[in-house]
């Protein structure tokens, strides 16, 4: 296995994929989600230092999120801040499939177009 390069296969179809071990992240942990319709995460939770970034690939659903339900659909993406005390639940009719990607809050230190290198003398094989 490569030190900068590791690949895996997920089922897309499972309940819960977590990459963290799959692929050894060290700066995040990511997470493909699927709940069928009327199913829920079956725990309110908040954190102790990492936000979360969610994205909605499929269906809808709801997100409870301090007191209040918020609802969800495909394209939907939002951020919650490690002590927002949150669960979500898969529309009755329709299942909801969902990332999941958590780091430390206020941990990002450069950004693609200020972390970003050139290489310029090397070209992928289809330039």
């Amino acid at each position: 296995m490569s030190e900068v390069f590791q690949k895996a296969t997920l089922d897309l179809n499972a309940a819960r994929s977590e990459l963290h071990d799959l692929l050894s992240l060290t700066g995040a942990e990511v997470s493909l989600n699927n709940l069928p319709a009327g199913a829920a995460v079956p725990f309110v939770h908040a954190h102790k230092q990492n936000e979360e970034v969610y994205i909605v690939l499929s269906g809808s659903g709801e997100l409870y999120i301090d007191g209040k339900v918020e609802s969800l659909k495909a394209g939907d993406v939002f951020r919650i801040a490690p002590q927002g005390r949150r669960a979500i639940r898969a529309a009755a009719a329709d299942g909801i499939k969902f990332l999941c990607i958590q780091c430390a809050q206020n941990s990002l230190k450069e950004y693609t177009d200020t972390d970003g290198v050139m290489c310029e003398n090397e070209k992928a094989p289809w330039h």
